[in-house]
């Protein structure tokens, strides 16, 4: 193998790609023609897309390459769950300088692999371009398999909020980075490779979910994106959300609430649902709010009152908590 993409060239760096990926039985025509054909056997298919920039979305020196692909799939791949739709494959756009080492673009790709493995999915094709910096494209598909997409606008009043998934774990994990530490090991792994509950989105369609987000951008972010659509107030209730003892260490550690995190902290891809008061939840999932009336209080409040720290985030803001 040649040292860098640019020596390899954009072909020979395609084969070295495309040679590394497993295939799955909703993929009937895969890389190396001018498209993919994924089955579809709902006829509707469910479709997500993202980019990823270097320094921007990730960091060369705070995660590897292999690190890198898992965390872009699984941000995707997790849009598809959060639908109440299984993920079926993924499609890559690779922004490469020519400097770039072919091991880095390899280990991207394992780490893409890997992740869709996770979710049941497959990567089918995608392109390479020349370029000054590192940019990730991913589109992701998925299939919601004859039932209705759960979207962000269904919640209602009396209603239950409940998730499942990590909360907080990916921003004490950036906090940790950005201090020059790499432990506690279980925080920065979280930041460096999210790990959504794929299988708990079509599950929670099946238990009648009435809205369902992932958790991205933050919770108290993601819950105004359903407050908002189904116009609505959801109040969360604190204290019904566990907090690791590790995580208060780290909070203490660099003077933050962990609480902070937990409320808007984003990219830990966890699931959160809005569920009729009647449904009976499995254990993974932990009711921490209700669905209320709208009032004059902004959409998503935290034990009755507004939120008022900043939080989530927002790209053309430039604004992360």
């Amino acid at each position: 193998m040649k040292g860098t993409v640019g020596e390899l060239g954009e072909f020979g760096l395609i084969r070295e790609l495309t040679s590394r990926l497993t295939t799955t039985p909703a993929v009937r025509v895969g890389p190396g023609d001018d498209a993919a054909v994924v089955a579809a056997p709902d006829r509707r298919v469910v479709a997500s897309t993202d980019l990823l920039l270097e320094g921007r979305h990730f960091r060369r020196d705070w995660s590897t390459a292999y690190d890198v692909g898992r965390k872009a799939a699984a941000q995707n791949l997790a849009d598809i769950a959060a639908m109440g739709a299984v993920p079926t494959a993924l499609l890559l756009g690779l922004v490469a300088p020519v400097d770039l080492p072919v091991t880095w673009a390899t280990e991207l790709m394992d780490g893409l692999r890997d992740e869709c493995q996770v979710a049941g999915a497959a990567v089918v094709g995608g392109d390479v371009v020349r370029g000054d910096t590192i940019m990730i494209s991913i589109t992701a598909l998925g299939d919601l398999r004859n039932h209705e997409p759960v979207t962000r606008a269904g919640a209602q009043p009396g209603d239950v909020v409940a998730v499942t998934g990590w909360l907080g774990w990916s921003a004490a994990g950036h906090a940790v980075l950005s201090r020059g530490f790499r432990s506690p090991r279980a925080f920065v792994e979280a930041h460096r490779r999210p790990e959504p509950p794929y299988h708990a989105g079509p599950a929670a369609a099946g238990l009648g979910a009435t809205a369902m987000c992932d958790v991205s951008d933050g919770l108290i972010a993601d819950l105004g994106h359903i407050a908002e659509a189904s116009n609505c107030r959801i109040d969360i209730r604190s204290g019904a959300i566990d907090i690791p003892s590790q995580m208060n260490d780290i909070g203490q550690a660099v003077g933050v609430d962990p609480i902070q995190w937990v409320l808007t902290g984003g990219e830990d891809h966890a699931i959160v649902a809005t569920f009729p008061p009647d449904v009976k939840l499995p254990a993974r999932w932990k009711v921490i709010g209700e669905v209320l009336n709208p009032s004059a209080l902004p959409q998503v409040t935290v034990d009755g009152a507004p939120w008022t720290n900043k939080g989530g985030w927002d790209h053309f803001a430039d604004i992360e908590s």
